[in-house]
């Protein structure tokens, strides 16, 4: 479980010895060769010296660095040019031959010891593990210096309370996905720079066997080779699809991560990558605000849910709403917010499961005000349909490329919603993963209104809002808004009057932009403000007063 780095010849057949001592008294007899090692490295300077250090890699040239758990991890972003190929290298601290001997010593000891200890709770776990590891060092009469004791705790923690191998990986914030596909195959992350690239973390086929099973487990959920697959949410809410030996996956056990952001995407972020423009954000905050029903499309990875949560900051502060999803990836300020999940059957063939279908028929009896399903793809659908045509405003997801997809997907199998029900729908946003020149990117192709049936032809009208331009890389307002237009009578206002609210929103996300406010609860903070004393707000961006 340790790091397999070593040391340099010069410890000579010593530490050799140290390596293959397996019991107490034996490592208690070499403990002066600790003090020899530290002497190495010098105790004097432990502030002055790094804890992990890197000497690259041959055929790599260094394009950036950044820390994930300072100071004992940090990643390597690698170039080579011959090859053409980036490389993510996770850079960890060496370990001498003899503290890889004590910490699998420390391993043995501390199974027996935790087992026994009651842990009140899940933010305790780490003190009470650091605590526990420095007693049983203590006990060994082992005198460690600063480098070794801190050296052996981040292992101790990393692969006790943390995920092995692949926890640095968990903790890099700029990954999106984490996939192994079998054995002795690198670990390939999606990176939001550098797109898709692979690690240096390769695992052989005991150690990838033993790790998807503890993820399995870790998640709450059994995987065995007469159920060699499944599908569960890690404690951090990221999203585990895995699969257990060769039946079922001809190059062994895989496992793909789709990580959580505990800071999910927000409207200016959305702006500053150019997934939106400003104006079709301030239309959707329009329609949003009164009550309109929203589906985002798009292909895989294309940025729906994250475009679906970014958007939902602007349903107004008190209003009740019910999210459902398979697996929890939707972030909501909002207080008034059930969070529903579903569950599958706790033994196979049992009528345990509760899948989106019962969680939605079960939201419908809560009176909410703003259902939000976290992809539609069955039953649930006609239901959601439903939802729509008796007033219950709504927003989901789904796979479809186009407009045209997204309402043959509706109306066939599975989903089989009528024609008449799609009227109730009034937006359909469509994104798509693409490139602008080498760069891959994430952009809204099409907003649509979906404005009734064509009476001759019996097909779905739909209202061309904006679209984007491949060209030159910019959205392009194409039509009036009929949703506008419905919501100036529903509301009173003169066209003059509707233009000055539009207006009044575009200063606001302007002031969020300008001022580089990304992080969602401040966000939510500014938008609620609005809601409760546009005024006051107005006045406070005209005065430059920082809200």
């Amino acid at each position: 479980m340790a790091n397999k780095e070593g040391t340099g010849d010069e410890e000579g057949d010593l530490l050799r010895v140290l390596e293959q001592d397996a019991v107490l008294g034996e490592l208690q007899q070499k403990f002066d060769v600790t003090q020899v090692l530290e002497s190495k490295v010098g105790i004097g300077e432990y502030n002055l010296k790094p804890l992990t250090t890197f000497g690259g890699v041959r055929g790599y040239e260094e394009v950036e660095r950044y820390w994930v758990k300072d100071p004992f991890a940090f990643v390597v972003i690698l170039f080579n040019e011959k090859d053409n190929e980036y490389l993510h290298y996770v850079v960890e601290p060496a370990l001498t031959v003899f503290e890889r001997a004590l910490l699998e010593k420390i391993y043995e000891d501390l199974r027996d010891i935790l087992i026994l200890e009651e842990i009140p709770t899940e933010a305790r776990k780490s003190e009470i593990l650091r605590e526990k590891t420095k007693n049983l060092i203590a006990g060994y009469k082992i005198p460690l210096g600063p480098y070794s004791l801190d050296r052996i705790l981040y292992y101790t923690e990393r692969n006790y309370i943390g995920f092995g191998r692949i926890d640095a990986l968990l903790k890099d914030t700029l990954l999106e996905d984490i996939s192994c596909d079998g054995v002795d195959v690198p670990v390939f992350l999606y990176h939001k720079k550098y797109q898709n690239i692979k690690t240096n973390i390769v695992m052989d086929e005991e150690e990838l066997d033993l790790f998807v099973t503890s993820l399995a487990q870790r998640c709450g959920k059994h995987i065995s080779g007469g159920r060699p697959m499944v599908s569960a949410t890690m404690p951090d809410g990221s999203r585990l699809q895995a699969t257990l030996g060769r039946e079922i996956s001809s190059r062994g056990s895989s496992f793909s991560i789709r990580k959580f952001s505990e800071n999910p995407f927000t409207p200016v972020e959305l702006i500053k990558f150019k997934t939106f423009s400003l104006d079709m954000l301030v239309y959707l905050w329009m329609a949003i605000e009164n009550n309109r029903s929203l589906v985002f499309a798009g292909g895989t990875a294309a940025g729906k849910t994250s475009s679906l949560n970014a958007v939902s900051l602007f349903i107004p502060p008190i209003s009740k709403i019910i999210t459902i999803e398979d697996t929890r990836e939707l972030t909501l300020y909002h207080e008034n917010w059930i969070a529903s999940v579903t569950r599958e059957p706790f033994i196979k063939g049992e009528d345990t499961a509760i899948d989106m279908f019962d969680l939605l028929r079960q939201a419908l009896r809560q009176r909410p005000e703003y259902i939000i399903v976290g992809e539609i793809r069955g039953a649930e659908a006609l239901t959601l349909f439903q939802a729509m045509s008796t007033g219950h405003t709504t927003y989901s997801t789904m796979h479809a490329g186009n407009v045209q997809e997204v309402v043959s997907r509706l109306e066939n199998e599975p989903i089989n919603v009528p024609s008449v029900m799609l009227q109730a729908l009034d937006i359909v946003s469509v994104q798509a993963l693409l490139y602008v020149g080498k760069e891959r990117v994430r952009r809204t192709y099409i907003i649509v209104e979906l404005t009734g049936i064509d009476p001759t032809t019996g097909d779905i009208r739909i209202n061309v809002l904006f679209k984007w331009n491949p060209v030159n890389d910019t959205f392009e307002k194409i039509g009036d808004s009929n949703v506008l237009r419905e919501i100036m009578k529903q509301r009173g206002w003169t066209i003059t009057e509707l233009n000055a609210e539009m207006e009044n929103r575009k200063k606001v996300l302007e002031y969020l932009i300008e001022k580089d406010i990304r992080y969602y609860l401040d966000i939510a903070r500014v938008v609620q403000m609005y809601y409760q004393n546009p005024d006051k707000v107005l006045k406070n961006i005209a005065d430059g007063v920082y809200i």
